[in-house]
Parts: structure tokens; sequence; C-alpha cells
């Protein structure tokens, strides 16, 4: 079993930072690509950042120049740091990883469990 332990989530006023760590461990083989989505009440699941297995980076255009994603992979863990939050980046963050249990097994796709953020106005 693969497990997802996200950290690093609350409440935070706008304008303030926060970083969010998610560490997997658990009978991971190799990890492909990491993802940072969100989930607003009310709205459906998005994507926010997502950084591949050679480091390259892609972000939602709402928080382009606000949110950078990085990867440790002696770890298996992935990071969203957050600066200049908006309380429109209030939401259940939830990481994501593309994975496999072993060498012949294929990749498939691993949740944390969700953290809170709450920016306040």
């Amino acid at each position: 079993q693969v497990q997802l332990v996200e950290s690093g989530g609350g409440l935070v006023q706008a304008g303030g930072s926060l970083r969010l760590s998610c560490a997997a461990s658990g009978s991971i083989f190799s990890i492909n690509s990491m993802y940072w989505y969100r989930q607003a009440p009310g709205k459906q699941r998005e994507l926010v950042a997502v950084i591949s297995s050679n480091g390259n980076t892609n972000y939602a255009d709402s928080v382009k120049g606000r949110f950078a994603i990085s990867r440790d992979n002696a770890k298996n863990t992935v990071y969203l740091q957050m600066i200049s939050l908006k309380p429109e980046d209030t939401a259940v963050y939830y990481c994501s990883v593309l994975g496999q249990e072993s060498r012949t097994s294929y990749y498939k796709m691993y949740w944390g469990q969700g953290t809170q953020i709450t920016v306040s106005s």
C-alpha cells in the first residue's frame, strides 16, 4: 500500500505564506509526476501545480508567480510554497503522485487525504 501524508495547512491572513508538504511512503517503487490539486466549497477539484520527474513545472494561471512546486526525490516528497495568498485560495489542498509499486506494475495515481487552507481577508 502507498500512503501520502500532507502537512502544512491552516489559517492565514491574506498576503501571508504557507508551505505544504506531502510525503509518499509504503510500497512505492517509483514516482513519475507529482501534483497539487485543490477543491473549494461548491467547486470542482482543480489542478494547481505539477512537477515532472525531470523537474519541469506547470501551474494554473491563477497561482502563477505566487506558488512554487518542488520535490525531493530522495524523500519521495513534494512541496508547495505559497506566497501572497488570497481569500480565493481557500480550499482543501490534495497532493497526488503518479507512481508504481514495482518495476512491473502499472503506474497509477495515489492521493493524499487533503489539508485545509483558509485565507482570511
